[in-house]
């Protein structure tokens, strides 16, 4: 269990929110608003509650202080997504901060300048966190996406404040909770990419989780080099056939069923409608490389998913950034945004690619859930335990004294 604002008085106290605001930008200007507007309904519920909304977050990954990260240019459209002005302090410690905060009335909301700004935000200073912990009365962690880093903001704060999870926070929760913790079976997880390297962790706590691993993406490749097929010029690491192999055996044990690409289509070059035909598995020409699975191969997967209750999501199948190598992406996320729309199947989905690849087939906004988390969502599907998130459960009182909560301080 962890605790929500449901729990909070917040009516005149000042409440740091740890957002993520970390957009991308191009000369200044943003090009994509989605995280900054996820964060609004935390922002205006508080603030609507007559709380001091102060909004801590990071930009980029600055070496000290680098004005190309300040946060400036996220005030225009932060005051856009909550629909009132908002407030705006170059620094988010010492006077500025203090001055800034100090002028507040019930229900405004104020921007603070990065946290990365300070050395010891990364290192989880208690010092900053304490420094911090001064501007505010409650604290309330509403990015997931940042709550595998043990940061000042993220974590310290936590155990320096009554603290809480935000409303994004919550969502993000309950949906990977109702996806993997508690889920309606039978589940299926479908995992591309392109490297097994980068994902070995995860693949070994989705087999002993999951009815049927689907593998995909340049990632399969190495599955089906593993089992002595050939792949010609494709993207596969030869050299992790040995796990690749141990993890089909773990499966077995475990009565996952993986689910592997039985044709596929293969192109002479990586380009935009380069010439391309289908194949079987069994025969991909050497000078060929695979770049998308087949059309029974998307067929096997949406029969396999059929009888499942549950599905979550991290990576594509091929090379959906060009056309026509999008193709088994695109017939799989829409069958499942129907069968959402249906009400027969839960889906949760996240990682950078796979939420372009949703956007990009029409349906990230048909899902039962879509995470604009990476690192986060991995580390929580490969079973670790986030120090954002631990830093809000709720700890069992302790009996013959002490605080019962998760402080070391």
């Amino acid at each position: 269990m962890f605790k929500t604002i449901d729990k909070l008085d917040v009516k005149g106290k000042r409440v740091l929110v740890r957002a993520d605001l970390n957009v991308p930008a191009k000369d200044g200007k943003i090009t994509d608003t989605t995280r900054i507007d996820r964060s609004a309904a935390t922002l205006t519920e508080l603030a609507a509650k007559g709380a001091k909304v102060i909004v801590l977050t990071h930009f980029g990954r600055p070496k000290g202080r680098e004005e190309k990260y300040s946060q400036k240019l996220l005030v225009e459209p932060l005051a856009k997504a909550v629909g009132k002005p908002v407030a705006w302090a170059d620094d988010c410690i010492g006077p500025e901060a203090e001055k800034l905060i100090a002028a507040m009335k019930d229900g405004d909301i104020a921007l603070l300048e990065n946290v990365r700004f300070h050395p010891e935000e990364e290192k989880n200073d208690f010092g900053f966190a304490k420094a911090l912990s001064g501007l505010g009365d409650v604290y309330v962690n509403d990015a997931f996406s940042t709550a595998h880093r043990a940061h000042a903001s993220t974590e310290g704060l936590a155990h320096l404040l009554p603290a809480a999870a935000g409303r994004l926070m919550q969502a993000e929760l309950e949906a990977l909770g109702k996806a993997l913790e508690h889920p309606e079976k039978p589940v299926a997880a479908i995992v591309g990419g392109a490297k097994v390297s980068t994902k070995l962790e995860l693949l070994g706590n989705l087999v002993s989780r999951v009815d049927y691993l689907i593998i995909g993406g340049g990632m399969a490749n190495t599955f089906l080099f593993a089992q002595g097929k050939q792949v010609g010029k494709s993207l596969c690491e030869k050299e992790m056939a040995d796990t690749a192999r141990e993890i089909l055996a773990k499966a077995k044990a475990a009565g996952c069923h993986i689910v592997l690409p039985v044709d596929a289509v293969v192109a002479g070059e990586f380009a935009e409608n380069a010439p391309n035909r289908v194949v079987s598995v069994e025969s991909v020409p050497e000078d060929m490389m695979i770049l998308d699975a087949g059309p029974a191969s998307a067929e096997t997967v949406i029969d396999r998913l059929g009888g499942c209750k549950t599905l979550v999501w991290n990576g594509p199948f091929g090379a959906f950034e060009i056309k026509p190598f999008d193709a088994a992406t695109n017939a799989v996320a829409q069958w499942a945004a129907e069968r959402t729309k249906q009400g027969k199947l839960l889906t949760v989905a996240g990682g950078g690619d796979t939420v372009s690849a949703l956007a990009k087939a029409g349906v990230e906004d048909k899902f039962s859930y879509v995470s604009t988390a990476g690192g986060a969502f991995l580390e929580w599907l490969e079973g670790k335990d986030l120090p954002g998130v631990a830093a809000l459960k709720i700890i069992p009182a302790k009996t013959g004294g002490g605080c019962g909560c998760s402080c070391s301080h």
